[in-house]
């Protein structure tokens, strides 16, 4: 009788000044209006867009609760960080550890029509 495979779920929890990434795709089309092959407008740019999806925390004691975030970039953020910065997660090409340092800008989302 075969075994069924080991499931795993992997956290990564980010330790010191830094945050755990998800890189956003940008999409195929240039602003121009001309399609690119995929990835190619990754490669001209200079920076990557990411949501924060983890945080450095400290416990301050023994409880179950998350902590603090000592990152000092609020979870769920989006940012701005250059393309070579970070280091990729083994697991998934979407993740990237960074140093705070390395997160040039918070981006905020505003729907348009709540630009007016």
């Amino acid at each position: 009788m075969l075994k069924p495979p080991n499931r795993i779920v992997r956290h990564i929890q980010p330790i010191g000044p830094r945050v755990l990434v998800k890189v956003k795709k940008s999409t195929d089309i240039h602003e121009s209006g001309l399609y690119l092959p995929a990835g190619a407008k990754d490669e001209l740019a200079e920076a990557l867009y990411g949501e924060v999806v983890e945080v450095a925390r400290a416990k301050e004691n023994d409880e179950e609760e998350l902590g603090t975030n000592v990152s000092g970039v609020p979870h769920g953020a989006n940012v701005l960080f250059p393309k070579d910065a970070g280091i990729r997660v083994p697991w998934d090409e979407a993740l990237r550890l960074l140093d705070v340092k390395n997160i040039l800008a918070t981006v905020d989302e505003i729907p348009i029509e709540d630009t007016h």
